[in-house]
């Protein structure tokens, strides 16, 4: 058929009209996937299209919303148990305080649940303090009783974690969506910031500052607390946080908006010397490690990491350097929580850990711009633990060949330690030498960062370690039980025969998965009051092996 004035023929007119926002505002046809649209998938950002029920009931009504979990029989006992009695089934956490758990959805339960558990395991054996999360959770479920954005940052921490174990991309979703809800919430209390509200303030700062995996939320979230541990001086000894704000404040900050700079030909022979001692330090260790079979694979993933940034292109914007860190920084929050509950008790695995930390503190001049505030401030405290576990071994114990062995290996990260010690003491002088003049980054600067970031990007990116592709493409050295597809927004999660059957709902039992409940209407509302919470003080490093109670589905191979 012609077209107006006797031209070719119309074509018909197929734009999608419920496309999702994302594709858009990019100008780009949707192809109206639920929950997720390709588009969004390809770009790892979160589609907004799974927010409409109208539309997952008319175009995929044959995709299971559930979120696997990892429900066993005992967990959901458990949180039944909880969700009809309102008490903790972890006393020992000292969480003060306590949400009106009765109020909780049972997927919520089961979110504060894993992470609760995980912490209860890891204090029983005294070992809470050799993670870089765990000996704070307790703390920021305190501060969430009486703060909701809180406890959706907290929900959204452990929906990343389960849906990277899991590799649920629903998991996923519901991790996205806690996420988003307590960025909303974090922009709302910036907006009121009070002596009263700043607890929760800088909690769900830290919370959501650990799940960023795009380089601008992070920064923004970074520059955000250290203004608010700046606005919390006069009161920082009432501060459930006194700790952390001593902590930031005696590292020295520095700005995130280098534009970039030529590495020198005598700089980068220094970086590859660092990255060469980091090599042989790992290869040292790597023989006695030969009956542990999960911490020498991890070492090697270490090796393997160090030996693709020694191949790489050195890093120089501050956007690269956090590109080239992620992966490390990923290991450093779930590789200890992995070794310290599949083998309790044994001086191997702090040897292990105790180089995961070490190698950050060493990268730290090679990543000069973020190196510090991204990966090496976290990585000092737990490592001083375990050189200080070590120490105490070697006095109270006899000299086994494991405890020689340990010892002796020891030395190469608490050499790296005392170094980056100094070279922060160095630089924190500088900075007060150093009378530069800088514009001021207020609490109205950091809630226009925060609201422009909700509206540009919509916190889009995922927010959980779990999914960020690994810039250095990293591949596991071991055989890969899941798989993933080129285009996948998942890394390679090889997993164990048991962790298989869990995803899959098989063995000894099946998996239980609940639909995905609403973080809008999560029963996570503020009770009277507010109390203070003293932190537990743990002990020397239990060298006993300690039955597992908690609820905490151990990993035992590696995850990449």
């Amino acid at each position: 058929m012609a077209g107006p004035g006797g031209g070719p023929s119309r074509r018909s007119h197929t734009k999608s009209r419920k496309g999702c926002k994302t594709c858009k505002r990019r100008h780009i046809r949707c192809d109206e996937t639920f929950p997720q649209c390709r588009n969004c998938t390809k770009h790892q950002v979160r589609c907004d299209y799974m927010d409409s029920p109208s539309a997952a009931a008319e175009e995929s009504p044959r995709v299971p919303q559930t979120a696997n979990l990892l429900w066993t029989p005992e967990i959901e006992k458990s949180v039944e148990i909880w969700r009809h009695t309102g008490e903790c089934p972890f006393p020992d956490l000292n969480i003060y305080p306590q949400a009106h758990w009765h109020l909780f959805s049972k997927t919520d339960l089961r979110l504060v649940y894993h992470l609760a558990s995980i912490c209860s395991d890891v204090q029983h054996t005294r070992t809470s303090k050799l993670t870089l999360w765990t000996d704070r959770l307790p703390k920021f479920l305190s501060t969430a009783a009486s703060h909701p954005f809180v406890m959706h940052a907290i929900l959204s921490f452990s929906a990343a974690h389960l849906a990277w174990v899991a590799q649920s991309s629903v998991t996923r979703n519901l991790a996205f969506n806690h996420a988003a809800v307590a960025l909303k919430g974090l922009h709302e209390a910036i907006g009121t910031f009070s002596k009263g509200n700043s607890d929760a303030v800088l909690a769900a700062s830290i919370l959501l500052s650990w799940q960023s995996t795009d380089w601008r939320g992070w920064a923004s979230l970074m520059m955000g607390l250290n203004t608010i541990t700046s606005a919390m001086q006069p009161w920082k000894d009432e501060s459930l946080y006194a700790d952390y704000i001593l902590e930031h404040s005696y590292a020295p900050f520095q700005a995130f908006n280098s534009p970039g700079f030529q590495l020198t030909p005598e700089a980068r022979r220094e970086h590859l010397t660092i990255l060469q001692n980091v090599q042989a330090s790992l290869e040292r260790i790597l023989p006695y490690l030969a009956s542990y079979d999960q911490e020498s694979r991890w070492i090697e993933q270490l090796k393997g990491y160090i030996e693709r940034v020694q191949c790489s292109n050195a890093a120089q914007t501050p956007e690269e350097q956090f590109g080239q860190l992620y992966a490390l920084r990923k290991w450093l929050f779930w590789v200890p929580v992995s070794l310290l509950s599949s083998r309790k008790g044994d001086i191997y695995v702090l040897l292990v850990l105790a180089h995961f930390y070490a190698t950050a503190l060493a990268l730290e001049p090679i990543f000069g711009t973020i190196g510090t505030n991204f990966c090496a401030n976290m990585a000092l405290s737990p490592l001083d633990e375990i050189i200080r576990i070590v120490n105490t071994v070697q006095q109270t114990q006899s000299y086994s060949i494991n405890t020689q062995t340990t010892a002796l290996m020891v030395e190469f990260p608490r050499e790296t330690a005392n170094n980056f010690r100094a070279r922060r003491e160095w630089k924190r002088q500088q900075v007060e030498m150093q009378a530069i003049a800088q514009s001021p980054y207020g609490l109205d600067t950091l809630n226009l960062d925060l609201n422009n970031h909700i509206a540009e990007y919509g916190y889009t990116q995922s927010l959980s370690p779990a999914f960020a592709p690994s810039p250095l493409h990293l591949n596991s050295p071991t055989n890969i039980l899941h798989s993933s597809d080129p285009r996948s927004p998942y890394l390679e999660v090889p997993g164990s025969a048991i962790e298989s059957q869990f995803a899959s709902g098989g063995g000894g039992g099946s998996v239980y998965s609940t639909p995905i409940t609403s973080p809008l209407g999560s029963p996570a509302a503020p009770p009277p009051g507010f109390g203070s919470h003293e932190e537990s003080v743990f002990g020397t490093y239990g060298m006993s092996m300690y039955p597992s109670t908690s609820g905490f589905v151990a990993p035992t191979t590696i995850w990449t």
